[in-house]
Formats: structure tokens, C-alpha cells, sequence
């Protein structure tokens, strides 16, 4: 059997749905071919990760808070309640993934804001915060590394389950804009444990803020003066539903804003960067649709303005980065060299560490590849 990483997934939402329906798919695929790690396969931007291949992730545990998920098992459980079909086509006799795990409870926190339940009802209460029978769950269960999928603006939710991955000895990978990998307290705590912290904030597979990081470098790297900036997202799933409480908004626009302001090489003025969620536009279902303006000066001062419109599958484009998230957070626990996590949060997330954050894409990319393919010690 190929080696696996096991999983344990906070959160059974649309991401989670595109992450096991996309494992299904390259399980199916994978059958029986012997990968060298070179190879390209469509929709992946790693076909191995160390001895790990496309369909390694290995659900053994998984919690939430809807009465529509909450006891059944995890296949049936990512199909139900509020989630969409997040558009992976499975006609090759796939096998189902999750199937032998049951949805269990999770504490409610601050991870359920007025928005979700408005669509949701909370299963039974699960009174014990302390936060033993979960870790007893994680033990039992054998998770190697926990996927953090809680809705945004769950700070206090995030902090807790980061917290019973440190208890458990698991590895954590933060894919919310809740501040976890950039603050330099949990990162030190993470890897005094030896494990893998990566986050924050999921950056597209090739989404909104890639591409409006690699716009706005362009601008840089050409030498044109950067003025004014915008970035308007709209969509249809419980995401952006939960994001018209903007109360829950605060860390989010703060990560989205930072990650395309830090390509950037000169200053721009608050006033003239506008980045954040926009509207819920429920017909969308979980398509997203983003709208990037870039205003700047060239040479002589000549104007230019560069319009952008990007239409994308919102779930699948995350799940083709927790799948190398995850996995290079398992590989790099299996390696003891953890420090490998700031190069990992640089290349796939929004809001990694500060002191990689204006690190170009490129080089992230760089560094990591050379780290997978034998280099050691990446600091």
C-alpha cells in the first residue's frame, strides 16, 4: 500500500468535499503507476512529495457542528447540509474516500457566527471544552496532521485546535486567515515539538491574490509606479455567505490586503488599496468570480491601467494546495527539519511569517522544490 498521510479535518465544508472527491480522482488515476516525483500530472502542482503521491491523504477523523453532517460518515457527510457540488467530475469508478469515518462534534467557539446560523442547526451541544475527549479522538484515531477548514473570522476555535494538535503531537495546517503560522509564539511552540505549523489563509491554486501578486510584481519589476489597486470577489457558497458579517472580516481583509501590498515593491497609501471579500450571490454556487484594477504611471509619467477578471472553481482551486499543504507538512515531521514550514506557508498561503512575507512567489517555489529534492535546512 502507498504510503499515506492521515488526516484529520476541522471543519466539514466545501473545501473539505473538493479535497476527498479530488483524492478519489487521482486515487483512481494513480493505480498501479510507480511515480519518480518529475512527472507532471494535470491539476497538480507536486505529483510526490517525498515518498507521498497525489492520493496519500488519508481522512481517519473529522469533526463539525451541523446536525446535517454530525454522525453520519464523512463520504455521505461532505454531500450534505449547506455544501455544493464543487464541480470534480468522478466517472472512473472512483472509490469513495471517508467512508469509515463518522462526523463527530465539535466545540462550537466563536467557529458558528450569525450568518451560518441563519442556514444551519447545531447539532447537540458538546459540553467538554477542556478539550480532553478530543485529543483522546486524535490519539485514537492515529491524525498525523490536523486541517484547520473553520470559517473565517473563528479566532478563538483556530487557537484551540492548534492547541490539541501541540497536546497530540500532530502536525497543523492553518487554512484560514486566522493568525496562527505568522505569530512567532505558536511558531516557536510548534517547533520546540518538532512538528510542521503551516498557514496562513489558503492562497489559491490559481486564484485572485496569485494573480494579483503576480500583476502587481510585474508592475515592480518594470519599473512602473503602482497608484491605486483594487480587489472585488463575489460567490455563492457558505464562505461567502458567512462573510457578509464583516464583524468576522477583520483578520481576512488584513491577509488578503498584505499578500498583494508585499509583492509590491514601493508603499501605497491605505486609501489607495482596496482588497477584501465583496458580495454572496447564491446562483454563483461555489464558482467565484474576482475582479483585479491595477492604476499606474510608466515611462514619462504615461498612464496605465490593467483590468483583470478571474472566474474560477472556488473549493477545487483550495484543495489543489491543502493537498502539497498537507502532505509537506507530514514529510517535513517525517524529515525533522520543520523549518522547511516557512518556505511551505511563502509558496502556498497568504499570510505566512513575516520575515518571508515579500519573498517573491518565485523563490518560495524555489526553495521548496530544492528542499523536496534533497536539500536540507531551509532557515
Amino acid at each position: 500500500m502507498n504510503p499515506q498521510v492521515k488526516v484529520g479535518i476541522i471543519g466539514v465544508g466545501n473545501c473539505a468535499r473538493a479535497l476527498l472527491e479530488g483524492t478519489a480522482y487521482y486515487r483512481a488515476r494513480e493505480s498501479g503507476t510507480q511515480f519518480t516525483g518529475r512527472e507532471r500530472i494535470a491539476g497538480l502542482m507536486h505529483t510526490m512529495v517525498g515518498p507521498y503521491g497525489p492520493g496519500a491523504i488519508e481522512p481517519v477523523a473529522a469533526w463539525d457542528v451541523d446536525t446535517d453532517k454530525v454522525g453520519k460518515d464523512l463520504w455521505t457527510a461532505i454531500r450534505s447540509g449547506q455544501n455544493l457540488d464543487v464541480g470534480i467530475r468522478l466517472d472512473r469508478g472512483e472509490e469513495p474516500v471517508g467512508t469509515d469515518v463518522t462526523v463527530l462534534r465539535a466545540p462550537t467557539l466563536d467557529g458558528t457566527g450569525a450568518r451560518y446560523l441563519d442556514k444551519i442547526t447545531l447539532a447537540e451541544d458538546w459540553p467538554n471544552i477542556d478539550g480532553r475527549e478530543v485529543e483522546q479522538q486524535i490519539r485514537d484515531s492515529g491524525v498525523q496532521v490536523l486541517l484547520n477548514y473553520l470559517p473565517v473570522g473563528s479566532q478563538t476555535a483556530t487557537e484551540w485546535w492548534a492547541e490539541r494538535a501541540l497536546n497530540t503531537g500532530c502536525a497543523f495546517v492553518n487554512n484560514i486567515p486566522v493568525f496562527i503560522a505568522r505569530n512567532p509564539t505558536w511558531r516557536q511552540r510548534f517547533r520546540d515539538a518538532g512538528l510542521a505549523l503551516v498557514g496562513d489563509d489558503i492562497k489559491s491554486q490559481l486564484g485572485a491574490t496569485y494573480l494579483h501578486r503576480a500583476l502587481v510584481k510585474a508592475f515592480s519589476d518594470r519599473g512602473i509606479t503602482l497608484d491605486r489597486t483594487f480587489q472585488l470577489n463575489v460567490g455563492g457558497n457558505m464562505d461567502f455567505y458567512n462573510m457578509l458579517e464583516r464583524s468576522r472580516l477583520v483578520t481576512k481583509k488584513e491577509s488578503k490586503t498584505g499578500a498583494v501590498t508585499d509583492a509590491y515593491a514601493g508603499k501605497l497609501a491605505p486609501d489607495n488599496v482596496h482588497i477584501g471579500p465583496s458580495d454572496y450571490v447564491p446562483w454563483l454556487g461555489d464558482t467565484k468570480i474576482a475582479i483585479v484594477k491595477c492604476e499606474g504611471r510608466g515611462f514619462g509619467g504615461a498612464p496605465i491601467e490593467v483590468d483583470m477578471t478571474i472566474k474560477v472553481p472556488d473549493s477545487p482551486n483550495s484543495a489543489g494546495v491543502v493537498i502539497d499543504a498537507a502532505r509537506l507538512a507530514r514529510y517535513a515531521t517525517d524529515r525533522n527539519d520543520v523549518h522547511v514550514d516557512r518556505w511551505v506557508s511563502a509558496w502556498l498561503f497568504k499570510a505566512p511569517p513575516a520575515d518571508v512575507a515579500q519573498e517573491s512567489d518565485l523563490l518560495a517555489m524555489q526553495r521548496l522544490d530544492d528542499w523536496l529534492h534533497g536539500e536540507a535546512g531551509l532557515r
